[in-house]
């Protein structure tokens, strides 16, 4: 656990909850001694006096404000203390604005807020109704003899106070030529680049998790310095190289669609080699849907192997056809063949017969 820094109370209205004030936050930066060149010595941060030249004791050096030339008011940490007693001691809450309104620039330094002695019911409480709410509490509290802006937030079942600049200390964004998000012209982003740029980002997107990322060049940095050692050369200035390429200068015209679908090839590769990992549910029951199907033509397949000569003659059958309409044939038989004679009454045949008995006499 971190070292405690400060002691106090969060007051906001007429409530005060004791708590104590821990780093949430440590330098991983390499240490590095300066030394001299010519013998290796180290080379330390003296304190000179500008008057004598020479290097005094830190026991002999105290704080001054300078209110005339060469005129000084000597201060100690007990003078900070008396100027505001209770605001050396409070993290005084002045009010409360939506968390997510908060620019990410404003945020300096975080700490861990810990219940004190009799502190855990307040703590809970206020813990609680920021957390419903979805609030942050903005405070002004004073850590090494200064006073800081601090944004109080619900972070699980903690509270966290992060130091903030104050306004003044931010540049204001006018200042900087950025394109305008409001005018696709502006900007130079069109739909489609937008469109694939989206996909990407969708494709690249995952649970935040943040003890997969670390601090790769540092560990690039102690693999050189052991190399050196290993070498025996640790006395040796490397010297600097020029086979690097001068960056380009001058404008040139960039194919934002052709490099997006690249990306979204170059990521499609990568996920294909070590497996998509993150799979949602519907898309793993799709994927095992997909695999039954593929596993009955498969087995499908097979059978067809096995029985070539069924499913050839099978193969061979043509399709029926359609009944034909015998109506059709009628009507084109009929209109090619001679006409036939009515049909003849009894009467008239007889007749007929008598007709060609006669003639034969």
């Amino acid at each position: 656990m971190s070292r405690i820094i400060w002691k106090g109370a969060i007051t906001f209205g007429l409530v005060n909850i004791p708590v104590v004030l821990r780093p949430a936050s440590r330098s991983q930066t390499l240490d590095l001694d300066l030394l001299d060149v010519r013998d290796m010595a180290p080379v330390g941060y003296q304190r000179i006096n500008k008057s004598t030249g020479k290097p005094i004791d830190k026991e002999h050096i105290v704080k001054g404000y300078q209110y005339a030339k060469d005129e000084y008011v000597l201060l100690n940490d007990e003078d900070f203390r008396q100027a505001n007693v209770e605001a050396t001691q409070t993290v005084d809450i002045v009010s409360f604005v939506d968390a997510e309104s908060i620019p990410p620039y404003y945020f300096d330094t975080p700490y861990y807020l810990e219940p004190d002695k009799r502190g855990d019911r307040g703590y809970a409480l206020l813990h609680a109704t920021m957390r419903r709410t979805g609030r942050a509490a903005l405070a002004l509290v004073v850590l090494r003899n200064r006073q800081h802006l601090a944004a109080m937030l619900v972070h699980g079942d903690a509270l966290v106070l992060n130091t903030m600049r104050f306004a003044d200390e931010v540049l204001p964004i006018s200042e900087l030529r950025v394109p305008k998000a409001s005018s696709a012209k502006g900007s130079g982003a069109h739909a489609r680049e937008i469109e694939m740029a989206t996909r990407l980002v969708e494709d690249m997107t995952e649970d935040w998790n943040p003890e997969q990322y670390r601090d790769t060049y540092r560990d690039d940095m102690m693999a050189r310095i052991e190399a050196k050692i290993e070498s025996g050369k640790t006395h040796q200035l490397t010297q600097p190289t020029e086979d690097e390429e001068a960056p380009q200068r001058g404008a040139k015209v960039i194919d934002m669609v052709a490099l997006l679908r690249k990306s979204l090839g170059e990521r499609g590769k990568d996920d294909e080699g070590k497996g998509r990992r993150r799979a949602k549910p519907a898309e793993e029951a799709e994927a095992a849907e997909e695999t039954e199907a593929d596993d009955g033509r498969a087995s499908e397949s097979r059978g067809r192997r096995k029985t070539p000569a069924r499913h050839a003659a099978a193969k061979k059958t043509p399709p029926k056809q359609p009944p034909k309409r015998t109506t059709a044939k009628r009507t084109t038989a009929a209109k090619h063949a001679p006409a036939k004679a009515p049909a003849k009454s009894p009467a008239t045949a007889r007749k007929s017969a008598g007709t060609t008995r006669r003639k034969a006499a």
